[in-house]
């Protein structure tokens, strides 16, 4: 997948932003991007974000036979790779041209350099040395490619720890780590590379291209160095003629960019160490959730525990209850009770007839236990003598059988006993009749 190309309205505007000495994402010309460096639960093994580029490094070792010309050196290997991972135009399993520059890059940075001593590598002198592979993997692409492989190289081998041996005549014992310690690698020096970008040709720099940036820039100039302002390797790509002034105040920014990159991998070395010392957690877990911020999260706090009795007593009385919580309920009926004011009614005002049957319950609740228990004796004793008179007026009489309520009712009978002809218009009346009874006989207990 070939890369997608900048439109021109893109590219003017970024030109037209560095011209202005402005940046799309607010640093300075000369402002390097953060570092930052964690490491893996295995020795050598790492990772290092500049800005948004992410390399992964990882070192390994193996015993082998030494090289014919150098039998008492070892051997250093260095690889990176383009994963389509770090971005789509990457192609797997093929050696592009950006890829091949960049391994010849951090071989003469890292390898031509001597920063590591070689000869400590050695076993056995023409039999037996050590082979250190340094793995380097981009994990994701935004610019800068070089400066950050080199920095997870270099923070890998230092990190790096290889089995110890021993020889005893000719028998060479490899030693696992939980019968000695591993041996760090012999570090002379630590080579870091820092990158310029130059636009119309030369007349404007920039430190630390970013990937939209390198698409427009005419010309790079990688140069790395030490802390101690040794040039280990320098090289210029684009076919861009420099000057002498501009390569010398390169290298015046670069030694200024390298002494804070080493102070930073040396203390991220230290804690590491001393994390593993004191058996604290470590590892790649454990550094990626110290970047996430929750709304719960808070820092832990001691609380004093000794009189908090006393203190809630003290506010238990302090405090005055709110004036709208009723502490006692407000009975209405017998059997109900309420607690604080219920809703407006909802359903219109009563009639004439339920506004009755409402005086008359509230004229009931009035009246005593005593007075209640004799109305209901009254009560019971008139409606037995109500059946025992309805049932002696029907004693002998059949039953009516009618739908209607004027009609004259024929009554079915035996020729000797006489006819009676009576209406459910009586029956009804009679029936009203003795409610009214009823009411006002309740209306004149109540009052007395």
């Amino acid at each position: 997948m070939k890369e997608t190309p900048l439109s021109n309205c893109e590219r003017r505007f970024l030109l037209r932003a560095v011209q202005e000495r402005k940046r799309l994402d607010g640093r300075q010309c000369y402002d390097y991007r953060n570092v930052r460096i964690s490491f893996g639960a295995d020795y050598g093994c790492c990772i290092v974000e500049l800005g948004k580029t992410r390399v992964l490094g990882q070192v390994s070792c193996e015993l082998v036979p030494p090289k014919p010309n150098r039998a008492a050196e070892g051997i250093l290997f260095f690889n990176l790779e383009l994963s389509p991972m770090a971005a789509p135009a990457f192609e797997p399993g093929r050696q592009s041209e950006l890829l091949v520059k960049l391994n010849r890059l951090i071989e003469r940075c890292l390898r031509n350099s001597k920063c590591i001593d070689t000869e400590s590598l050695c076993v056995v002198a023409g039999e037996k040395v050590w082979q250190i592979r340094v793995d380097l993997h981009l994990l994701n692409h935004d610019g800068n490619i070089i400066d950050a492989a080199s920095i997870a190289g270099i923070v890998a081998l230092c990190h790096f720890r290889r089995p110890d041996v021993s020889v005893q005549g000719e028998e060479i014992t490899v030693y696992t780590p939980e019968e000695r310690d591993p041996v760090p690698l012999s570090i002379h020096h630590m080579p870091i590379c820092v990158s310029f970008a130059f636009f119309e040709q030369g007349t404007y720099l920039l430190v630390d291209p970013s990937e939209r940036e390198e698409r427009v820039m005419d010309g790079l100039l990688v140069i790395a160095m030490n802390k101690h302002r040794e040039i280990c390797t320098i090289q210029s790509s684009g076919g861009i003629m420099l000057l002498k002034d501009q390569v010398l105040r390169c290298s015046k920014i670069t030694a200024v960019k390298v002494a804070e990159i080493t102070e930073l991998i040396q203390k991220a070395l230290e804690n590491d160490q001393k994390v593993r010392k004191e058996g604290g957690k470590f590892g790649f877990a454990e550094s990626i959730p110290n970047q996430k911020i929750t709304a719960f999260k808070m820092e832990r706090a001691a609380v004093d525990t000794k009189d908090v009795e006393e203190q809630a007593e003290e506010i238990i009385t302090k405090a005055d209850p709110p004036s709208e919580v009723f502490t006692k309920p407000i009975l209405h009926t017998p059997g109900t009770a309420q607690i604080g004011e219920g809703i407006e009614n909802a359903w219109g005002d009563l009639e004439e007839s339920e506004r009755e049957e409402a005086a008359e319950e509230e004229g009931e609740t009035d009246a005593t236990a005593f007075e209640c228990q004799q109305m209901e004796m009254e009560d019971t004793i008139t409606s037995c003598r109500s059946l025992y008179n309805f049932f002696f007026f029907f004693k002998d009489e059949p039953i009516v059988l009618s739908d209607s309520e004027e009609e004259e009712v024929v009554i079915l009978e035996p020729q000797d006993v006489p006819r009676k002809t009576r209406t459910q218009a009586n029956l009804k009346q009679e029936n009203t009749s003795k409610k009214t009874l009823n009411k006002k006989r309740k209306k004149k207990r109540a009052a007395h």
